[in-house]
């Protein structure tokens, strides 16, 4: 009795994984179309552009060069804040500084500590010393294109409604180790198509992405400013729905930024998952309850299993083969141009079933390990667990 439950279960979930799989699809192609309506605007405005940065980080140096080598017309500066003037970091931008003489490039000291979040707390302080009132926040590893200020500041033209803030697609280079690619892989044909779907449900998107926060002074001043986020662990997600609540438009850019993966051990990839998962969670409840649905390809091969492998739950997986490896090759290829997902796309029945699994450990507990320390997270707010 039991087994045909599970049987019937598994089917059910299968068939709305599938149907999950077919909305993401046609979420993808109505991006797609979405962007080639747009024209470049010529808009460019002066925009300052902060990075938060502690510690290096893998090809960090790189990402910085690529945002000092901006085909913009506007003028730019950009801003680094770091809490400890002897962070390794500083040797780093110090050289970007000798290296691009002509830049507007300034380190900005940032010791006070305001609250539980490390990198909100710098954010508050370098936002005191921005010139401009066009902003961008994104992390210390993130590589841009040439033309990334040009597209992302594009964004802020729109036919209908004030936009507040310009976000960005990212991919993840991959590092050597096997958990590397797999976080790599996720991002590129789990995470985004989920952004994607988000955008087409909601009528756009309402939230954040870390990969870019491009935003206006006046938006932010509206949204309740930059403290509000000093206890919250997605900092990025929040202030893109801040935004949002407070009457502007978000924008999902078609430019696409790449953020390095680290060589993760199996300990360092779960924990950093976890992390992701958790604060997903409490970011969006609902909408995390219901990416059960999501998880098509673990659920078509546990039918299998449930089934004794029949004949029609093999059709079935082969048709969720096809349509999971379409929409990885539609999103994570045709979309965001990452080769990885080609080299990689064997490993998805294995990132699938990793997703899963996070998915539902998720809700064994609240804490989570963010730059090897502790916290505990409620409602979107994190505090330090001291031992």
């Amino acid at each position: 009795m039991f087994a045909i439950a599970m049987e019937y279960l598994t089917t059910l979930l299968t068939c709305c994984g599938l149907g999950y799989t077919l909305l993401a699809l046609w979420s993808a192609r109505d991006f797609v179309r979405t962007a080639m309506l747009r024209r470049p605007s010529g808009f460019t405005p002066d925009v300052t552009i902060m990075k938060p940065v502690k510690g290096l980080d893998p090809r960090m140096y790189a990402g910085f060069v690529s945002h000092c080598e901006q085909r913009y017309a506007g003028r730019y500066e950009i801003l680094f804040g770091v809490s400890d003037l002897n962070d390794p970091a500083v040797e780093a931008i110090r050289r970007l500084q000798a290296e691009f003489p002509g830049r507007d490039i300034r380190l900005i000291a940032c010791p006070q500590k305001l609250g539980t979040s490390g990198k909100v707390s710098n954010l508050v302080q370098m936002l005191r010393e921005a010139k401009y009132d066009h902003l961008i926040i994104n992390d210390s590893d993130i590589l841009v294109s040439p033309q990334y200020l040009e597209r992302i500041l594009s964004g802020f033209v729109a036919e209908t409604g004030e936009v507040g803030m310009v976000t960005a697609p990212y991919i993840g280079r991959a590092q050597k180790t096997i958990w590397s690619r797999l976080e790599a892989l996720g991002i590129s044909t789990d995470f985004i198509p989920g952004v994607l779907t988000a955008r087409k449900l909601e009528g756009g998107i309402h939230f954040g992405l870390g990969s870019t926060l491009a935003f206006t002074r006046k938006a932010l001043e509206s949204a309740g400013g930059l403290e509000p986020l000093l206890e919250q662990l997605a900092d990025d997600y929040e202030l893109g729905a801040r935004i949002s609540k407070a009457g502007f438009r978000v924008v999902l850019s078609e430019e696409v930024v790449e953020t390095a993966v680290p060589a993760y051990s199996l300990r360092q990839f779960w924990e950093h998952q976890l992390r992701w998962a958790r604060s997903t969670r409490d970011s969006r409840k609902l909408g995390y309850l219901g990416l059960v649905f999501t998880f098509v390809l673990p659920w078509a091969i546990l039918n299998c299993v449930a089934s004794g492998l029949s004949l029609w739950s093999l059709a079935l997986l082969s048709l969720v083969l096809l349509a999971r490896t379409t929409l990885a090759l539609s999103v994570g290829v045709g979309i965001l141009r990452d080769g990885q997902v080609l080299r990689d796309c064997w490993l998805l029945p294995f990132r699938d079933m990793f997703g899963l699994l996070l998915w539902a450990w998720s809700y064994a507990d609240n804490t989570v390990i963010w730059r090897n320390e502790m916290f505990r997270l409620k409602d979107g707010r994190i505090e330090r667990v001291v031992d």
